[in-house]
C-alpha cells in the first residue's frame, strides 16, 4: 500500500488531534502513573495501543460496521465501556478516601498498594475495547485512505498501525509528563485531590459515554 505525502500529513494530522485531546485514555494514563510511576503509566499506554489494533483488526473483519449497523450491539459496547470507566472512577475515588499523610514512622516513600503492570496492561486494553470512538474513527475516516481494488486487510492494518505509533508518541508523552510532576502530584494532599479530579472524570466520562447518541 502507497499513500502520497498529502494523504500521509492529513491522516497522521487527525490521528494526532484525536489522540492529543484529552479522553478516557489519558485519564486512566494518569491516574496510573500516579499510583506506580512510569512504567505502570506506559503498560496502560501498551494496552490501550493493543486495543487501537484490535479496532483495526475489527474494521477489517467487519466488526465495526456490524456495530454501527446494529443498535443493539453498539448500544451494549457503549454500556459495558461506560460501566468498567465508571469501576475505574469509583475505584480512584475510593483510593483517594484511603489515603492519608504518612505518619512520623513511616517513610513518604512507603510502598503502597498499586495495580501490577499486567493489571494495568489489562485496565488499558479494556478500556479502549469497549469504547466504540476508535470504531467510528477507523470506519469514518481509513475509508477515504484504502483502495476498494486492492486488499482490505493489509491496507486497514498499515493505517490502525500508523494511528497505534502516533499514539505511542503522543501518550508516552504524557506519561512522562505527568511523571515529571511527580514530586509535586505525589505530595498526600496532592494525590488526594488528584484521585478524585481522575475518578470524577473517569465517572464523567462512562456516562457522557452511555448518554450520548451516535
Amino acid at each position: 500500500m502507497t499513500l502520497d505525502l498529502g494523504q500521509l500529513l492529513t491522516f497522521l494530522i487527525a490521528s494526532f488531534v484525536v489522540t492529543a485531546v484529552p479522553g478516557q485514555d489519558v485519564a486512566l494514563i494518569i491516574r496510573q502513573v500516579l499510583a506506580g510511576g512510569v512504567g505502570l503509566g506506559q503498560c496502560t499506554v501498551a494496552g490501550s495501543l493493543t486495543g487501537i489494533l484490535l479496532h483495526g483488526f475489527g474494521l477489517a473483519a467487519g466488526l465495526s460496521t456490524l456495530l454501527l449497523a446494529s443498535a443493539t450491539a453498539y448500544t451494549a459496547v457503549k454500556l459495558a465501556g461506560a460501566c468498567y470507566l465508571a469501576y475505574l472512577g469509583v475505584q480512584a475515588l475510593r483510593s483517594a478516601g484511603h489515603r492519608r499523610a504518612p505518619s512520623a514512622s513511616e517513610s513518604p516513600g512507603a510502598p503502597r498498594a498499586v495495580p501490577t503492570h499486567r493489571a494495568a496492561y489489562l485496565q488499558g486494553v479494556i478500556s479502549t475495547v469497549l469504547n466504540p470512538k476508535p470504531a467510528l474513527f477507523f470506519l469514518t475516516f481509513l475509508p477515504q485512505f484504502i483502495d476498494p481494488q486492492r486488499a482490505v486487510l493489509p491496507q486497514a492494518l498499515t493505517m490502525a498501525l500508523l494511528h497505534v505509533a502516533m499514539g505511542l508518541v503522543v501518550l508516552t508523552t504524557y506519561a512522562h509528563l505527568v511523571n515529571r510532576a511527580h514530586r509535586v502530584l505525589t505530595r498526600p494532599t496532592v494525590t488526594r485531590w488528584m484521585e478524585r479530579i481522575t475518578g470524577t472524570v473517569l465517572i464523567g466520562l462512562g456516562v457522557r459515554v452511555a448518554v450520548e447518541r451516535r
